[in-house]
Parts: C-alpha cells; sequence; structure tokens
C-alpha cells in the first residue's frame, strides 16, 4: 500500500519534535487501542518521543510508517506486561473511558469502530499478537508485510492471527453501530425508564443475553462479577435505585459515541451502553476514579 503524499516527507522537513508533534494525535490513538488505557497510552508515546529526538532523522523517508512501527513495539511490550496485572484486577477490568475528540483521527468507520468502548473491552480476549494485528490491519489497514516486520513473524502468520481475532470478536461485536442521534434517543430513553423505576420500560430496551459490567477498581463499591441477563441486570439496576439517589448527570463523548457522566456527592461514574438491533446488549459503568480523568473536563 502506497503511503500518502503527506506521509513521503523526511523528518528534517520540520524538524523533529514538530514532525513528532504532527503525528502525537495519531499515535495516541494506536496505543490506546493496543492497551485500553489512555494514561498507559501517553507513557508509550512519550518513551516513543524521547526515542525519536535521539536518534538520527535524516535518513528516515516516512516518519509516520516509522512511528508507528516504533510505538506499535512499545505498545505490545507494555500490553504483554499489564495482562499480568489485569488478572490480579479486583472484580472486571474495564477499559479507561476516553473523550473522543482525544483519540487521534477518525477518518474512516474501522478507525472509529476500534475506539467503541464495547470493541476495546472485547479486545481483551486476544493474545497480545491478535490484538496488535488486529488494531493494525482492521484500524489503520497496514499491509501484511509491514506488520510482519511490527512483529518479528511472517506475513502468513499474520494473516492467522488476524482471522483468528475476527473469529474471537466476531460473537459480541457489531461492526455498524446506530447513528448517533439514534444512539442518544435510546440512551435519553434508559435514562428516563431507570430514573422513573420504570422496570417495563427497561424490559423493552435490554436484549435478553444483556451484561453489565461493574469496574470499581477495589476503589469503590462495586459487583465483582459481570451480572448475565436480563432479569438479573433488571434486578442489579432496581437494587441500585433503592440505594442510591440519581445525581447530576450529563453526556459526553467518549470513545466514538454518546455516554453517561454521573456526579454524586462521594463519586462519579460513566456509563457506557453497546447497543445492537436496537437494543442494549452491554452496559459498562465505570466507577474506579483512577480512569476517569479522561472523560472530566
Amino acid at each position: 500500500m502506497a503511503a500518502p503524499a503527506e506521509q513521503q516527507e523526511t523528518a528534517s522537513d520540520g524538524g523533529g519534535a514538530a514532525e513528532f508533534e504532527r503525528h502525537r494525535p495519531m499515535l495516541l490513538g494506536l496505543a490506546y487501542r493496543f492497551l485500553g488505557s489512555m494514561w498507559d497510552a501517553e507513557d508509550v508515546v512519550q518513551d516513543a518521543c524521547v526515542r525519536w529526538l535521539g536518534i538520527g532523522q535524516d535518513e528516515i523517508r516516512v516518519p509516520r510508517a516509522y512511528l508507528v512501527k516504533m510505538v506499535s513495539r512499545l505498545a505490545l511490550d507494555q500490553l504483554r506486561s499489564a495482562r499480568v496485572t489485569r488478572e490480579a484486577y479486583p472484580g472486571p477490568w474495564l477499559p479507561e473511558p476516553v473523550a473522543t475528540d482525544a483519540l487521534g483521527p477518525m477518518d474512516t468507520a474501522e478507525l472509529r469502530d476500534t475506539v467503541a468502548f464495547a470493541t476495546v473491552h472485547l479486545m481483551e480476549r486476544l493474545t497480545p499478537p491478535e490484538r496488535a494485528v488486529f488494531v493494525l490491519r482492521e484500524a489503520f489497514e497496514l499491509p501484511y508485510d509491514e506488520i510482519a516486520d511490527i512483529l518479528g513473524a511472517s506475513a502468513a502468520h499474520c494473516r492467522q492471527l488476524f482471522r483468528r481475532a475476527g473469529q474471537h470478536l466476531a460473537d459480541g461485536r457489531e461492526r455498524f453501530h446506530p447513528a448517533e442521534e439514534d444512539h442518544v434517543r435510546l440512551f435519553t430513553r434508559f435514562l428516563e425508564a431507570a430514573q422513573q423505576g420504570d422496570l417495563g420500560g427497561l424490559t423493552d430496551l435490554l436484549s435478553e443475553d444483556v451484561v453489565a459490567w461493574n469496574d470499581g477498581g477495589g476503589r469503590v463499591r462495586a459487583a465483582l462479577r459481570p451480572v448475565i441477563g436480563r432479569t438479573k441486570v433488571l434486578a442489579f439496576i432496581s437494587g441500585l435505585l433503592n440505594r442510591h439517589a440519581v445525581g447530576a448527570t450529563r453526556l459526553v463523548d467518549a470513545n466514538g459515541a454518546p455516554a453517561l457522566f454521573t456526579s454524586l456527592d462521594d463519586r462519579s461514574q460513566l456509563t457506557s451502553l453497546d447497543i445492537r438491533d436496537g437494543r442494549v446488549h452491554g452496559i459498562y459503568v465505570v466507577l474506579n476514579p483512577d480512569k476517569l480523568g479522561h472523560v472530566q473536563a
């Protein structure tokens, strides 16, 4: 795949630091797709910046490709170590929600889909190499020979990894997300039904196999296991409403879709919905205060 004209400049055209900053938003989005954490993505990209400024750049013909390779390798190393930590996480581990405008370019449906909260969460079931190949191929449309160079594998093996990743994600992933106005409309109906204790209205909105995930990170009280099935999710929502008054709420744009940010006296939370075929299939509630810094501004 030929590089676009704007990628054919050498690093010396605008200075090393300026060249890196030109690509920083894209690199942050790339690293976030690998890691599901903007804090970790920022660390990876800053590490890449230090390394970039420490090398001779005059002979690098395509800075973007070089930086994608560098950040991908750093993020892959970080992902391998992060998986060990996440296995010991108290309760379900959910990705860090991030304001959409901080996730880099969203020029294609694939770029938007691969930062969708449900997709980033699903990618946790992939091995690090599968996730790397999926992100680089699906979102950034890299040819297999370039992906193979990044991973130190053969192009044929990368094709197998991509096929395997697609199989792992197929059951829980909706490629075509509802239009924003439809998402907002359903989100509003969901919130109104919850606030009014309208269990009949909620029943109509939830799929039979809906799953509610709650991430308190050991910092905030939250369910330690996914709540599975319409009946149990309805009981769970009803119990929450009986224990807590609904706080101040506002819609925010996070991970490429509307999400609900709620502020209570003692905590805040962000709720994201996975909507497929006009019904809610997944409810993701992030309560861990360490994960809300990139959506509160």
